[in-house]
C-alpha cells in the first residue's frame, strides 16, 4: 500500500471522528438558538444568525473527494466519533499511547475540528458569542461533551500534568482569561499525524534528530541473524526495550561502539528509533524533549540520545521516566542525580572488540584482496556501523581508482571513521616512511617490529586472553625511544605509524604546559582522552619535560611538578591507545614512568657501516657522479642520521646550484656544514678529494 493510500484512510477515519462531532455541534446550535431570546437579533455571535448557524452544521462538508464523508446520528457516533468500517483509526492508537480517556479524546478532537474542517469556525463563533474566536474554548468542549467546567473531574483533564497537556497534545492559548473561557489548540503535528502524515515534526528538523525506521539497512527482522554488527550485548538491550519502556545510560570508551549497535538492534527488534545528538546545541539539549518524547509516542518509537551535553540533567530528567524506550549514551559515568526517581539503570558497553573481526569479514570478505584484511584493520577499534561505512567508503575510493580494494584503501576509510581532534595541542604527520626507509642494528629493529606486533593484537592478548592486569589498566601500548639526537627515534615513530595504517601526531609541548597550575594536566587530558577514543599514534618528543623525575620537595614548585608527575603516572595506567615517548637522555625519566612502559628502545649512535648505509638511503633518488667516496666520508665525519639526511640535502642544493650531479666535493661541503652546525673542528681537506 503506497504511503497517498495510507494517508487517505487514515484521514478518513478521522473524518468520520468529526462528523459525529459535528451532531453533537449541530444539536448543540439547536438547543441554544431555540430558546434564546436574542436569536433573531442581526448582530448575534457578530452576523451569525441561528438561521446560519443550523445551515452550516447540517451542511456535511466534502473530503476533497466527490463523496462527503457520511454524517452518522447514531448515540455512538454522537459521543466520540466512529471510524470508517477498515480504515486505520489513528486517534484510537493514540489514546491508546497516550493513555487518553474518552473525554480526553473528546477534547482533543474538538480542538482539532477547525484545522481539518473549516465549516467548526463559524459554528465555534457562533458558540462562543464572538465570531472572532474560532477556536474551542475549555468550555465548549466540556459542553459538548455534556458536562460543564464546573465538574472537578472534568476541569481535571486540562491540568499540566494531565496526558493532554503532559503529552503535548493540547495547547491552553489567552492565560489572562478564566479557564472556562481559555481557547484550545491542538500542535499541527499532532492533526498531520491523525490525517495520516508520517513526516518528522518540523520542531525536530534542524539536523540533531534523524528518523530511522525499522528494517531500513538492519540487517533484518527480529530474531533473523544478526549479520555484520550483530552483537549479544545490543541484541539484548533491544530485545527488553522492545518488550517493556526502559530508560538505560550506557558509557562508551569510545563514541560509536554501542550507540550504534543498539539502534541497530531496536530496528530489528521492530521500533522506529529517534537518534538525537544534543551535543552542538548551546544548552543542555532539554528544549526538543518534548517534542521528542511527542514523536516517539505518536510513532511508538524508542529514543537513542548521545553524546550528551556537558550538563545533561535537564535533558535526562525530561526524557528518562516516560512510556518510550531511551537510551543515553557518553563517555563520562552516570550520575544517579541527573534522574533519581526515573528508574534509568546504567551500564558499562563492551568494547565490542571481539566482534570486530567478524565484522571487516563479513563486509570485505568476499573480495579477492590481496593483501591481508586481519593485518591491515586490527589496529582499528572501530565499531560494527563505522566498520561498515568505512568498508563502502573503501569499495567506493577503490572504484574511482579503479583498481581493487587495497589495504591503503581500508586504512584510509577506516581512518576517516576515528579521525581524532588533536589539531590543537599536535601537529599531524602523514607517515611517508616504511621499514625499508630505516637503518638500525637488528636489536631494536626487531622491537620496533614487536612494537608494531604488541599495537595490532592487543584486543586479543589484552582483551580476550585477558592478560591485562587490575588496576583499571587499559589497553594502550607505550614505548620509549632513547638515543641522542638524530639517531632515528623519531623517524622510527613514524614508521611505526605507517605501519599501522595510522596517523602520527605529535604533541607540541608548548601548546600543552602551561604556567598556570592546573592546566598542564588539563591539557593533557584533552589529549589522552582524544587519543584513547581513536586510533593514531602519539607522539611525546623531548617527553623529559613533562615526564621527568620527581625531586624532593623544596618549595611550592617542586611540589607541584610532583602532582604533574603523579596525575601522568595514573594517566598512563589506564592509557587506551598507542604512544611513543622520546628522549636524549633516558637517564632524566622517572622510573615509575618506565615500568608503565612495555617497550624501550635504544637508538646507538651509527657506526661506519650504518653511516654509509644511511648516506647511500638519502642519495637514492638523486643524481650523483660515478664516485661520490661514500665510505671515506662516513669515516671522516661521525654524523647521526638526521644530520647525514641534512648534509644531504645541502649537497643536492649545491648540485642543482651548478646544474650537475651531486659530487664527492659536494657531499663533503654537506657534512663540513654539519660539523660546524655542531661546533665541532672541521677535519682538514684529504688527498683522496683532490
Amino acid at each position: 500500500m503506497s504511503g497517498n493510500e495510507t494517508s487517505g484512510h487514515a484521514g478518513g477515519a478521522l473524518l468520520a471522528r468529526l462528523a459525529g462531532l459535528r451532531a453533537r455541534v449541530a444539536d448543540l446550535v439547536e438547543r441554544r438558538s431555540a430558546d434564546d431570546p436574542t436569536a433573531s437579533d442581526p448582530l448575534r455571535g457578530l452576523y451569525v444568525t441561528p438561521e446560519t448557524a443550523r445551515r452550516l452544521a447540517a451542511q456535511p462538508p466534502t473530503t476533497g473527494t466527490d463523496a462527503p464523508y457520511p454524517v452518522e446520528r447514531s448515540p455512538e457516533t454522537a459521543s466520540l466519533g466512529a471510524a470508517d468500517e477498515g480504515a486505520p483509526d489513528r486517534a484510537a492508537a493514540l489514546a491508546a499511547r497516550f493513555r487518553l480517556s474518552a473525554l480526553d479524546l473528546h477534547i482533543l478532537l474538538a480542538a482539532l475540528a477547525p484545522d481539518v474542517d473549516r465549516g467548526f469556525e463559524p459554528l465555534y463563533g457562533y458558540l462562543n458569542d464572538d465570531v472572532g474566536r474560532r477556536r474551542a474554548t475549555v468550555a465548549l468542549t466540556l459542553d459538548l461533551a455534556g458536562t460543564g467546567p464546573y465538574a472537578p473531574a472534568a476541569r481535571a483533564r486540562f491540568h499540566p500534568a494531565a496526558p493532554l497537556l503532559s503529552g503535548g497534545l493540547l495547547v491552553i492559548e489567552d492565560e489572562d482569561r478564566p479557564l472556562p473561557g481559555r481557547a484550545l489548540r491542538v500542535p499541527e503535528r499532532v492533526v498531520a499525524h491523525l490525517l495520516g502524515d508520517d513526516g518528522l515534526d518540523p520542531e525536530l528538523s534542524g539536523g540533531e534528530v534523524e528518523l530511522l525506521l525499522p528494517g531500513e539497512g538492519s540487517g533484518g527482522p527480529a530474531g533473523s541473524d544478526a549479520g555484520a554488527g550483530g552483537e549479544p550485548f545490543a541484541e539484548r538491550l533491544a530485545a527488553l526495550a522492545a518488550a517493556r519502556p526502559v530508560a538505560v545510560h550506557l558509557r562508551e570508551r569510545r563514541p560509536g561502539t554501542a550507540a550504534e549497535p543498539v539502534t541497530e538492534g531496536l530496528r530489528r527488534a521492530g521500533l522506529p528509533v529517534l537518534r538525537y545528538r544534543p551535543e552542538g546545541r548551546p544548552e543542555d539539549g532539554a528544549g526538543l524533549a518534548g517534542a521528542l518524547l511527542r514523536e516517539a509516542r505518536l510513532r511508538g518509537a524508542a529514543v537513542v540520545v548521545g553524546p550528551l551535553p556537558e550538563r545533561p540533567e535537564g535533558l535526562v530528567r525530561a526524557l528518562a521516566g516516560g512510556d518510550v524506550p531511551v537510551a543515553f549514551f557518553g563517555s563520562e559515568p552516570y550520575d544517579p542525580g541527573w534522574a533519581p526517581d526515573s528508574g534509568l539503570f546504567a551500564l558499562d558497553a563492551p568494547d565490542g572488540g571481539a566482534a570486530a573481526d567478524e565484522a571487516w569479514s563479513a563486509e570485505l570478505g568476499s573480495l579477492d584482496a590481496g593483501f591481508d584484511l586481519g593485518a591491515a584493520v586490527a589496529p582499528y577499534r572501530l565499531g560494527a556501523a563505522q566498520i561498515r561505512r568505512a568498508a563502502r567508503a573503501a569499495t567506493a575510493l577503490a572504484a574511482f581508482d579503479g583498481t581493487p580494494v587495497t589495504a591503503a584503501h581500508v586504512q584510509h576509510s577506516a581512518r576517516q571513521q576515528s579521525a581524532p581532534l588533536l589539531d590543537r595541542h599536535a601537529r599531524r604527520v602523514r607517515p611517508a616512511v616504511g621499514f625499508d626507509g630505516l637503518v638500525l642494528p637488528s636489536e631494536p629493529l626487531s622491537l620496533l617490529h614487536e612494537l608494531v606486533q604488541r599495537a595490532r593484537h592487543r584486543e586479543k592478548v589484552l582483551g580476550e586472553w585477558r592478560l591485562r592486569t587490575g588496576g583499571g589498566r587499559g589497553r594502550g601500548v607505550v614505548a620509549l625511544f632513547a638515543g641522542e639526537s638524530g639517531t632515528g627515534k623519531t623517524l622510527s615513530a613514524e614508521v611505526v605509524a605507517g605501519e599501522l595504517g595510522l596517523d602520527l601526531y605529535v604533541v607540541e609541548l608548548s601548546a600543552v604546559v602551561d604556567k598556570y597550575i592546573g592546566e598542564t594536566e588539563k591539557n593533557l587530558e584533552k589529549i589522552f582522552s582524544e587519543a584513547d577514543r581513536t586510533d593514531a599514534v602519539l607522539l611525546f618528543d623531548e617527553a623529559d619535560a613533562v615526564f621527568g623525575k620527581r625531586s624532593e620537595v623544596k618549595s611550592s614548585h617542586d611540589r607541584y611538578a610532583n602532582l604533574e608527575s603523579a596525575y601522568l603516572l595514573q594517566r598512563l595506567e589506564a592509557f587506551d591507545g598507542i604512544a611513543v615517548l622520546t628522549t636524549n637522555l633516558r637517564a632524566n625519566i622517572d622510573d615509575a614512568f618506565t615500568r608503565r612502559l612495555d617497550l624501550v628502545v635504544d637508538f646507538p649512535f651509527p657506526d661506519v657501516e650504518q653511516r654509509i648505509a644511511l648516506w647511500r638511503s638519502c642519495l637514492a633518488a638523486t643524481p650523483c657522479a660515478p664516485d661520490l667516496g661514500l665510505d671515506v666520508c662516513a669515516k671522516e665525519f661521525e654524523l647521526a642520521g638526521g644530520a647525514i639526511r641534512s648534509a644531504a640535502v645541502t649537497a643536492g642544493y649545491l648540485a642543482a646550484g651548478r646544474g650537475g650531479p651531486v659530487t664527492a666535493e659536494d657531499v663533503r661541503a654537506g657534512a663540513r656544514r654539519e660539523y660546524r652546525k655542531m661546533g665541532r673542528l672541521v677535519p682538514d681537506a684529504s688527498p683522496l678529494w683532490d
